[in-house]
Parts: C-alpha cells; structure tokens; sequence
C-alpha cells in the first residue's frame, strides 16, 4: 500500500488500524470482566466522564474552545445520551448477563441501523437494493444469536434485545449530530459528549446505589483504567484521525472485523463458547453485514 494521498504513510494506517481493531475488539472482553466488581453505572460513568475531561484537556491544548452556543450544548447533550448514556451504558449493564462475545455480535446489527437512518435526512443516501439484502440477512442473523438454548439462557434475552436497541440510539445518535452539521474540533465534540453521558451515567448508578456494591478489586480497577485509556481516549482519537487518512468504505470494516476479534478473545481469555445456532447466527449477521458494507461503498 503506498503512502496514503490525503498524506498518512503506509505504517501510520497500520498502525493506526491495528489499535482501532484491537483495542476496540478487547474492549467487550473489558467490561465483561470489570464489571463483575463494578456495577455498570460507576463503571461506564466514571469511564467516560474521565474520558471526557481527558479529550476535552487535548483539544483545549490544541487551540479548541468549550462550546458557547445554547444550541451546540443541545446537540451534544442529545448526542450524549444517545451514544455514552444509551449506547455504550446499556452495553455495559447487559455484559453482566451476556458474554462478551456475543455482545460484540449482537452490536454488528450496529451496521444495518446506520445504513437505514443514513439513508435519512438531508444527507441522506438512499438505500440500494444489495443494502436492503444484507439488513434482511443481517437480522436474520440477530434472531439466531438472541434466541433462548434454553432455560438457563432465558434470562439473557432481555440484555440481548437492550444490546441491539442500544446499537440503534448509537446509530441514530450518529446520524443525528451529522445532520446538525457542528462546527467544532472532533475531540471536543467527542469530550463534551463523554463528560456529559458519563456524569449522568454516574448520577444513575450512584442512585440505584451501586456505590455499596463496588469492589474495587485488581481485575475491576484494571479494566476501568484501560476502557477510559485506550476504549475511549486511544481508540476514538485513532478513529478520528483515521476518518481524515482513509476511505468511509475502509472504516466501515470496523462493523465486521471487530466482532469477529471480540469472539476470538472472549472465547480464549474467557473460554466463553457459542452454540451451533449462535455460530449460525454469527455466520449469517457477518455476512449481512458485509453485504451492507460492499453495497455501500457505491
């Protein structure tokens, strides 16, 4: 591959690429252990608050202002909630039920949202008929993945249908802030809304009384350091960087490599397994989504 024209060296994406697939693959496996010890809303609150303060520290060094406007306040609020309090806080919670693995899977459906409400607006593109086949077989997919093996796992299929929900505010949080057409620095944007997703997460779990519940253990302390390090700081500002070095088709890889890493990890550090109906389901939402990314690149 030759040094990239929008001026990134052949190693800068590699690297690049290899933090944002592996760091964002290995944050499933994250949660699943941390928040054994640390009930989801401290977990994902202080993760994200302190994420927050640490991109919006950087883009202030970098020259950024803090928001002003009512109106930008209001976006990001919005998008705040849709993507940290909802998007991510319903994930962490559902990870005490749901292994990391299919987690991860269950958040490829992320996908088939973002080709349906990228399609709306007035930016919008409209949805062909290769995008519409893959969300059809990606869904399908999700059914197999959610379905009960049995009575154990019964008590897993509200987490799992939280998980896909969750992809859907992310999506339509997404799609939401690109139609309100922002002018400010991708780490402010990306701090604001951290900070205030993840006070209110820690307002929710400090009233739900989850601080009596903490145990502040190795396993619980390390995943929270390396969620809010490289989850949220690391990884997010490697995805920024590379959303101005490569192509929306190339990022777009992000919605089927990852899952297919978090599996890998899940099931080797965690020795979590998935049944033949959830390999099917595995199979077949990969695929779709790889339809809907083949079909969108145009």
């Amino acid at each position: 591959m030759p040094a990239n024209a929008i001026g990134a060296t052949r190693g800068q994406l590699i690297a690049a690429w290899i933090v944002v697939y592996g760091v964002w693959s290995s944050t499933y496996l994250a949660i699943r252990i941390a928040v054994m010890d640390i009930p989801p809303g401290l977990l994902a609150g202080i993760r994200f608050a302190a994420a927050g303060v640490l991109l919006i520290g950087v883009a202030m060094l970098r020259g950024a202002s803090l928001p002003t406007q009512k109106r930008e306040w209001a976006v990001i609020t919005i998008m705040g909630i849709a993507l940290v309090t909802v998007g991510n806080g319903v994930v962490t919670w559902a990870e005490q039920w749901v292994p990391s693995n299919q987690a991860a899977l269950l958040i490829a459906s992320s996908a088939f949202w973002m080709a349906w409400f990228g399609s709306l607006g007035p930016k919008g593109t409209p949805i062909s008929r290769g995008t519409w086949l893959g969300i059809a077989i990606g869904f399908v997919g999700v059914a197999l993945l959610v379905l009960p093996q049995g009575p154990g796992e019964v008590r897993q299929l509200l987490p799992m249908v939280a998980i896909v929900a969750s992809s859907l505010f992310w999506c339509g949080g997404t799609i939401y802030g690109r139609n309100a057409g922002l002018e400010m620095p991708p780490l402010m944007l990306a701090g604001c809304q951290m900070l205030i997703g993840g006070l209110i997460l820690l307002v929710m779990g400090l009233m739900a009384g989850e601080a009596a519940r903490v145990s502040w253990t190795t396993a619980g302390v390390g995943g929270l350091v390396y969620l809010t390090l490289f989850g949220s700081c690391l990884a997010y500002g490697t995805y920024v960087w590379l959303i101005r070095h490569t192509t929306p088709a190339r990022l777009s890889t992000i919605a089927y490599v990852t899952p297919a890493f978090a599996t890998v990890l899940g099931w080797w550090i965690l020795d979590e397994a998935l049944t033949g109906t959830q390999l099917a389901g595995m199979f077949v939402t990969l695929f779709g989504v790889v339809i809907v990314v083949q079909s969108s690149r145009g």
